[in-house]
């Protein structure tokens, strides 16, 4: 089993500068591509943790290609993800709401989960990377994995991952790396 973390599916968000910018020459060809994507890499007995904006728009159409996404579900609210779009999430087979955050021990590692960037270390670079609570977010739509504001913070939003979920593994070695290249 493998642990993935996304954020900012925005399935069926029918504006050009979402779509368009993913490299996508629709909003359709984008839904088809991303659930082709999701499932080429995360495995039916994976877990994902989705934090925030799976969908806006047409519900209807994005909960159909939500629903043939592979692995056990975790959603985080994001600021898109209304009630409605929360209660509907949370019926799909397979998923869980977890709410706004969520913290979760992975391979010995704390991870803060939530939709937007947050605050989770006071800077202190020289505790072990393992001590620190370090923070998986989206929102930004940036396409640069480290937020420029908060530099223990992992964008795991599609735009920085070319519309996939990354892998804990990777994220890890990503931490890992810049805790290196940070005491050096």
């Amino acid at each position: 089993m493998t642990v993935f973390i996304t954020s900012d599916w925005h399935f069926c968000h029918d504006k050009d500068f979402v779509w368009q910018k993913r490299g996508f020459s629709s909003v359709g060809e984008m839904n088809v591509e991303m659930l082709n994507r999701f499932n080429s890499v995360v495995k039916p007995e994976d877990e994902v943790y989705f934090l925030g904006d799976a969908m806006l728009n047409d519900n209807e159409t994005a909960l159909g290609f939500i629903s043939q996404m592979n692995g056990h579900k975790h959603w985080i609210w994001g600021n898109h993800d209304s009630p409605t779009r929360r209660e509907q999430l949370g019926k799909i087979p397979n998923s869980t709401v977890e709410g706004l955050a969520c913290v979760e021990r992975i391979n010995g590692f704390i991870f803060f989960m939530s939709h937007y960037p947050t605050l989770t270390t006071n800077y202190d670079d020289d505790k072990p990377l393992k001590s620190r609570v370090l923070n998986l977010a989206g929102h930004t739509h940036s396409t640069e994995i480290w937020d420029k504001n908060s530099p223990w913070t992992y964008n795991v939003a599609v735009d920085a991952h070319d519309c996939y979920p990354v892998a804990i593994e990777e994220i890890i070695a990503a931490y890992r790396q810049k805790n290196t290249l940070n005491s050096t």
